[in-house]
């Protein structure tokens, strides 16, 4: 808590910002060359935050361009790994920094709670930056078994001109999961935010400039993404797209990779997760805490919430009622109000969206426990927390992507059931599974067939640890972990024959 601030402190904050209103192309914010700009709102009073360039082709091109420009230079490829390393470690103190800025900033256009901003996402993002900086000049190459007269040598090399397109609940942690390993291979990198969370990754390219990285590294353009992402998807002279957001949005950039240039895409899609409490927990109260945690952290806005809750019949009434006793400490409310563990959702647009399937899943025949309305604070867009029972796996809240605040609980039966009501989804980004019995716990993570799967916790892992997904929540690649680094390099194979047929040549 020694880095969280009072509410007055963040509106002093707040009051006090200059927000951007440019691009960030080539080491400096410029307007888009139409003149064209789009609205950044605040989502918990639904007022206009700033008016952002919308980049349009003439914008990506030049984005894309000084990018190329930079690569081609070796102002930043061609370093030495362990300069490299020192620039981002310099950024990272930037950031830290600047840090109640930058929480003010992403509360204001997200929504997100300040408190779970300063004491989760900054401190992540930092981790993140510093661990794959440090990994810079520590990942080393590889020789094979190529016999006496011959040496075969496997390298890695940067893609070239990167792009990163961002989603809207975690701007500056995602930002930093694709810009960290993407800059410490060597690439060029051209961040397309979301529309609706634009100014962090503007005022982390004015830092990292700060910090020393070369003009043209580090882009940002900002707009629709059915306008600026399209055009970065389309775009001949980018090798490389790392895409975090919906399955949707997802299958469109391999549609632009193969419109265009067969530019490498991985994605990290959507998921409708399992959280699954059998009849042997061993500490229900504890598995509600994390349940709780799965379900309604950000809001619900993330793709590795837990919003199904496979709970066995025996334990599932007591079960939600533990949940519904932990929600009480979960206060709803302004989001630079650190006491709030719930803030605004991030627009108009998904409040509706979200409202939708609540209804829907009356109509379906599921059972409201508690929530299912809109709270009006501020003119914003918030939502109670909302748990239905009586869920089956036909029904429309057990299958698609809610991105909201609502927990599907379905009961099983057995240990089969669970597994295959886990798996009856087209999604696989993450689950967790809570039982005493350790035979029980691997069997059933190997079951499941999810990126990761948790054992009597919830979480994603940490830095260290691949994050990805099986079935339609990811394609090519994973985020975090020296794995990350596959994401934004080419393997390149150099044999040297060594056949000397010379008379002074040993044998």
């Amino acid at each position: 808590m020694t880095d969280v601030l009072t509410q007055s402190e963040y509106e002093g904050i707040a009051a006090s910002l200059t927000l951007p209103t440019g691009a960030f192309i080539n080491g400096s914010a410029r307007r888009a060359a139409s003149g064209r700009t789009f609205e950044s709102l605040n989502p918990a009073t639904g007022d206009t935050l700033s008016q952002l360039a919308l980049c349009e082709a003439a914008d990506v091109d030049l984005a894309v361009e000084k990018a190329r420009d930079a690569f081609n230079s070796g102002s930043w490829a061609h370093q030495h790994p362990a300069d490299r390393k020192a620039t981002l470690i310099k950024l990272v103190k930037l950031i830290k920094r600047h840090q109640h800025e930058l929480a003010v900033l992403e509360s204001l256009e997200s929504g997100k709670p300040i408190y779970d901003i300063e004491t989760v996402d900054l401190p992540e993002t930092l981790h993140c930056l510093e661990w794959h900086a440090e990994a810079a000049d520590k990942i080393y190459d590889q020789v094979a078994p190529a016999g006496n007269d011959a040496v075969a040598m496997i390298v890695r090399e940067p893609l070239g001109v990167v792009g990163a397109v961002l989603p809207w609940n975690f701007p500056l942690l995602m930002l930093a999961w694709k810009m960290a390993p993407a800059l410490a291979a060597g690439n060029s990198l051209i961040v397309k935010p979301a529309e609706e969370t634009s100014m962090t990754a503007l005022r982390v390219a004015e830092l990292a400039i700060e910090a020393g990285l070369p003009r043209g590294v580090f882009n940002v353009i900002t707009g629709p993404g059915e306008i600026t992402g399209q055009l970065l998807g389309l775009h001949h002279d980018v090798d490389m797209v790392s895409f975090t957001g919906s399955t949707e949005i997802g299958r469109r950039f391999l549609e632009y990779s193969a419109q265009s240039n067969l530019k490498k895409i991985v994605l990290e899609c959507g998921g409708k997760n399992p959280c699954v409490v059998m009849d042997d927990v061993e500490n229900l109260d504890m598995a509600a805490q994390h349940a709780t945690n799965a379900a309604f952290w950000n809001m619900g806005e993330n793709c590795s919430a837990n919003s199904r809750l496979v709970a066995h019949k025996e334990i599932a009434t007591k079960l939600v009622t533990h949940i519904e006793n932990h929600l009480k400490q979960w206060p709803l409310g302004n989001p630079l109000d650190p006491v709030n563990r719930l803030g605004a959702i991030v627009s108009k647009q998904q409040h509706a969206r979200i409202m939708g399937y609540i209804e829907q899943a009356k109509s379906e025949g599921a059972t409201l426990v508690t929530g299912g309305e809109s709270i009006e604070v501020a003119n914003g867009f918030f939502i109670a927390p909302t748990i239905f029972t009586g869920v089956t796996p036909s029904m429309t809240l057990a299958k698609e992507e809610v991105f909201g605040p609502v927990l599907a609980v379905i009961e099983i039966a057995s240990e089969e059931e669970a597994i295959n009501v886990a798996n009856d989804t087209c999604y696989g980004l993450a689950a967790s599974v809570f039982t005493a019995s350790v035979r029980r716990a691997h069997r059933m993570a190997k079951a499941i067939r999810a990126g990761t799967v948790t054992v009597n916790t919830y979480g994603e892992g940490d830095i260290s640890t691949p994050f990805g997904g099986f079935k339609q929540s990811g394609f090519g690649g994973r985020d975090n972990s020296l794995h990350a680094h596959d994401q934004f390099t080419e393997l390149k194979t150099i044999w040297i024959d060594l056949a000397d047929s010379s008379q002074d040549a040993l044998d």
